[in-house]
């Protein structure tokens, strides 16, 4: 038994896979004594999942090996070679980390929820299990239901847990989701059927494989439209705001957390692995479309009135950064990338998170009915100013860092001429001045001003522990990767060189 722990035989990703749906179902069986123990439940679940993860990840994982480690490959349904393969490396386990961590907090910033709470807490299990599966697995088919699973939870928390108009953005959610699957269905069907009597839906078997170069065009464009809709690249980010604007807050956490982290993934992962030429032709438009995307979304924020609708569109923004880097096909550019993905991560489920918590006390969505929140509640105005500091890149905190290495990345890339790179460059610049002006305007229309302590009798309560427990947490790892960035680029180094060097050598 000792033997099977310590090597690599065990299925490590299995359990880590199957355990919060496999747990979260046994949630219904559970005695009706309240919320009280099926929170508890869900909580002591997600903190073993995330201990598991980091134990495993902790003493097995070799960061200086670029190749599959932890790979699992169990034969599933015969009749058509289905496999059950699952196997991370340094792209993944970030990815992974983010997801247990954020998913932890979210289920516990979920305390205020009564109504249905089995179900509000099966929920947030299976897009657990969803969200870990699709990163780790190898299998496009398998990806392709994984990355289904999460989207069913998606729609039922929005439509039963939402603001006013939560049918409306349900509805609109699952609309433009679904049809972004239909696309990754047609291309998962499209790569694994093609040029062979049997399907072959392994990643190392396609990685290697190379197809003409009009029929990788069409690939990458149904991979591309598939994952632009879900990293929202514009103009498919139109879902964003609005399933934003009406989801719970613990929702919230885990769209801009974990869900939008998924269309980023999936393009490095399938678009930038699989069909590199197609990339080396594509990744100027990319280069367009995020310098786009950044001053688009950081220029309509400021007129949002919603809070969260606000804090949407500059995670739109946010993520021009990684179509940036990853259109670099620079190893600077691409781990810039990467860091912002676990960056972003923190700091949009913190904003969404605190934004939650004021409208729990206040009940306020719209800014301009807002003003002197900051008397009555220093707490929450204390850690909501130092989460926008950090989403407006202030050096010290991880955003920074992330968009610096971008920047460089497209600087140093041997790619483009000198031009384009000055223009893209000058032009992220002006996004990076917008972003101050619609987090700082943010803040201070929230809590300056004498509107609200003017009220009469308005008392607030400020923040509890838990909501000081929860923005530490999440404060902490962006303060440690904005001093130390290592922490997150080691794990994702040689990876980053593997897959760049398919564009030199192929």
């Amino acid at each position: 038994m000792y033997l099977v722990f310590t090597t690599n035989y065990f299925p490590w990703l299995t359990i880590i896979v199957v355990l919060p749906i496999f747990a979260g179902s046994l949630i219904f069986f559970l005695p009706h004594r309240g919320n009280k123990i099926i929170r508890w439940y869900t909580i002591c679940i997600c903190i073993l999942e995330l201990l598991l993860t980091t134990y495993a990840f902790g003493y097995h994982f070799q960061l200086d090996d670029p190749l599959i480690q932890f790979s699992e490959d169990y034969k599933w349904i015969d009749f058509f070679d289905f496999y059950w393969r699952l196997g991370i490396d340094g792209l993944s386990i970030g990815p992974i980390l983010l997801t247990g961590f954020i998913t932890t907090l979210a289920t516990l910033a979920g305390r205020p929820v009564t109504r249905d709470s089995r179900l509000f807490h099966f929920l947030m299990l299976a897009m657990y299990s969803g969200q870990i599966g699709s990163f780790s697995s190898r299998d496009l088919l398998l990806f392709f239901i994984m990355w289904e699973l999460e989207l069913i939870p998606v729609y039922l928390l929005l439509s039963m847990w939402g603001g006013k108009k939560r049918l409306y953005s349900a509805t609109k959610f699952i609309l433009y989701t679904a049809g972004g699957s239909i696309f990754l269905l047609m291309g998962v069907l499209g790569i694994g059927l093609y040029g062979s009597n049997e399907p072959t839906l392994n990643f190392e078997t396609l990685a290697n494989q190379s197809y003409p170069v009009a029929l990788e065009i069409i690939f990458y464009l149904v991979f591309l439209i598939a994952f632009a809709v879900k990293s929202p690249i514009i103009p498919l980010h139109t879902w964003l705001p609005d399933t934003h604007g009406e989801a719970h807050y613990s929702t919230c956490m885990l769209l801009a957390g974990i869900l939008l982290k998924m269309g980023a993934y999936g393009l490095i992962r399938i678009n930038m692995e699989l069909l590199p030429r197609a990339h080396s032709l594509f990744s100027p438009w990319l280069l367009v479309v995020g310098t786009i995307q950044i001053i688009y979304a950081a220029s309509i924020s400021p007129g949002q009135r919603n809070l969260k609708k606000r804090i949407a569109y500059s995670s739109v923004s946010h993520m021009g950064f990684i179509i940036i880097g990853i259109g670099s096909i620079t190893d600077t550019g691409l781990n810039g990338a990467i860091l912002q993905i676990i960056s972003h991560g923190f700091i949009g489920a913190a904003l969404f998170f605190l934004a939650g918590t004021s409208y729990d006390r206040i009940r306020l969505v719209y800014l301009d009915e807002m003003g002197g929140i900051a008397i009555p509640m220093p707490k929450i105005f204390t850690m909501f100013s130092i989460l926008s500091m950090a989403s407006l890149a202030l050096p010290g905190m991880s955003g920074f860092v992330a968009e610096l290495i971008v920047f460089f990345g497209i600087i140093t890339s041997q790619k483009y001429l000198l031009m384009p790179k000055i223009i893209i460059t000058c032009v992220m610049a002006i996004g990076m001045i917008l972003t101050p002006i619609y987090s700082l305007s943010m803040s201070r229309q929230m809590f300056y001003g004498y509107k609200l302590f003017n009220a009469p009798n308005s008392y607030f309560f400020d923040s509890g522990p838990r909501e000081l427990f929860v923005s530490i947490s999440i404060f902490l790892p962006v303060l440690g990767i904005g001093i130390y960035p290592d922490f997150v680029l080691s794990l994702s180094v040689d990876k980053v060189e593997t897959i760049l060097s398919n564009f030199f050598y192929r």
